[in-house]
């Protein structure tokens, strides 16, 4: 059988060798990161200019979509083919649609080319971090991981400042057009010093896999997100669950009679893997639903503008990109100090939950929220970096991409339930409570138009509906201390378990 030159089994290469791979990483990484957020100060702009407001969602929606399908694709595909074709891969395919992006002449072409520029940023995340798995000694991988974190915490609150300064200075479509440059710099360290290793053997793609994956994470995505509640009108919600159920367990069978699998059912049976990618998951359902529905208290209850509501939220990402790379340095050495850094940052996650929920509760001044907040941020920081080297440390490395790419996955997942359950609480709770509110006000505008709609009410009508939306914004963060508090439970035991030491 011949051998092929390909870089699917990279081992660790030299340090500055590894500077250089790593830089072009970091760069992909934050693209990837930063497309998540800067759109979304730009929308109104857009839409006055191509029209199309009532599929302004979409913009976002579609980018959402194919960016969480792609991942396990491409993580298992690396596997079999090579880390670097795939790299190269998703990011000539992000750059071309950004570029689409930015020419775009109508808000259909502007959806359809977001929507193929997802599809790039689901490779470009899950090859960056299962290249570093692969590049970097076992023992170091914490500190690279944390750089990681520190640059998506970065990413998610730069996004929507630079997006706004764009959008003021220029015009909108440099939102897009500022990726290729950026994009062609981290492809060109990657490709030049990225090594390459031998490979034999045959394989076999997993096509039913793949297509069950794509249709029922979609259909789940769209019962999840709330972008698309016209889209989901009548009974095309009940049928996408039904889709997405049905699409799920045909997965589960398929995949364990595949030879190789796009989600590697037998991984599972690792319980320190298993462990970390539903930490994951949980982790990113509680960073969601405080980024998305923590600056809508501060709006609504402590009555700051848009703009002291998005400084508010700097404590969490300071402190979050403080404890991912300072964190990160103490991430070396064996499995079980990196379990207990773990354990370490997910009770701080639920410490910063329960302290909002508490806060909320009693209509906490603003310095006590900050520093809820930078609690909340500080135990993301720890933990998600050293949940990523668990999963890679904990699998041998023929399967590194596909077990990077399904954390990657359950992320996604686990940020869109985060927001939809999150909703969900908080829509119902308002709903009771404003059921025995005086008939005088109309509790259909303030569901539906909120700070407007309570802006011209009088002082004792709005101290009643501060109170409302107080109660109901506390339960949700409730729910999600609930779900971090089952995660600290998770991953303390991986403490007291003999971990793998390769």
């Amino acid at each position: 059988m011949s051998t092929e030159t390909i870089d699917v089994a990279v081992s660790p290469i030299p340090l500055n060798q590894r500077r250089r791979v790593f830089a072009g990483l970091i760069l992909a990484m934050i693209l990837a990161a930063l497309d998540q957020s800067i759109v979304a100060t730009a929308l109104p702009v857009i839409a006055g200019e191509l029209g199309g407001l009532n599929h302004l969602t979409w913009v976002v929606t579609a980018f959402m979509l194919t960016s969480t399908v792609s991942a396990p694709l491409y993580g298992k595909l690396s596997d079999m083919y090579g880390r670097k074709p795939f790299f190269a891969l998703s990011i000539g395919i992000f750059l071309v649609a950004s570029a689409l992006c930015g020419a775009a002449r109508s808000m259909n072409a502007l959806i359809l080319f977001r929507a193929l520029q997802g599809f790039g940023a689901g490779g470009l995340m899950t090859m960056s971090q299962t290249l570093v798995g692969s590049i970097v000694p076992m023992r170091e991988r914490g500190r690279y991981q944390g750089l990681f974190t520190g640059a998506f915490a970065v990413s998610s609150v730069a996004g929507p400042l630079l997006g706004g300064f764009i959008t003021s200075h220029a015009s909108w479509r440099w939102v897009f057009y500022i990726n290729p440059p950026i994009g062609a710099l981290s492809l060109a360290l990657v490709m030049m010093s990225l090594p390459k290793v031998e490979r034999g053997g045959e394989h076999a793609v997993d096509y039913a896999g793949a297509v069950l994956v794509c249709i029922g994470t979609s259909a789940l995505l769209l019962v999840f997100n709330s972008a698309s509640a016209s889209f989901m009108s009548g009974m095309r919600l009940p049928l996408s669950c039904v889709l997405a159920l049905a699409c799920f367990v045909a997965l589960f069978f398929v995949e364990r009679r595949a030879r190789e699998p796009i989600i590697d059912l037998k991984l599972f049976g690792n319980v320190p893997y298993a462990t970390c990618v539903a930490a994951s998951g949980i982790m990113a359902f509680a960073m969601m639903g405080s980024l998305v529905f923590m600056p809508l208290y501060f709006q609504l209850v402590l009555g700051e503008t848009p703009e002291q509501s998005g400084a508010m939220m700097l404590p969490q990402v300071a402190m979050m990109l403080v404890t991912s790379v300072t964190g990160g340095r103490f991430s070396v050495g064996s499995m079980r100090r990196i379990a207990t850094l773990l354990s370490i940052g997910v009770f701080l996650e639920c410490l910063g939950l329960a302290s909002l929920a508490l806060l909320a509760h009693i209509g906490a001044s603003v310095p006590l929220f900050l520093c809820a907040m930078a609690v909340l941020g500080a135990g993301m920081g720890i933990g998600m970096p050293n949940a990523t080297v668990i999963v890679q440390n904990s699998v041998p490395e023929r399967v590194l991409g596909a077990a990077t790419a399904t954390m990657g996955f359950v992320r996604s997942l686990g940020a869109s339930l985060g927001v939809a359950l999150s909703g969900g609480i908080m829509t119902f709770v308002l709903k009771r409570e404003m059921s025995g509110l005086p008939a005088s006000l109309d509790t259909q505008a303030l569901l539906d138009h909120g700070i407007a709609a309570i802006a011209q009410m009088s002082a004792a009508q709005q101290a009643q509906i501060v109170a409302v939306y107080r109660g109901a914004i506390g339960a949700s963060l409730i729910a999600g201390g609930i779900v971090m508090f089952i995660g600290f439970l998770l991953v303390l035991n991986l403490t007291r378990r003999a971990l793998p030491q390769r």
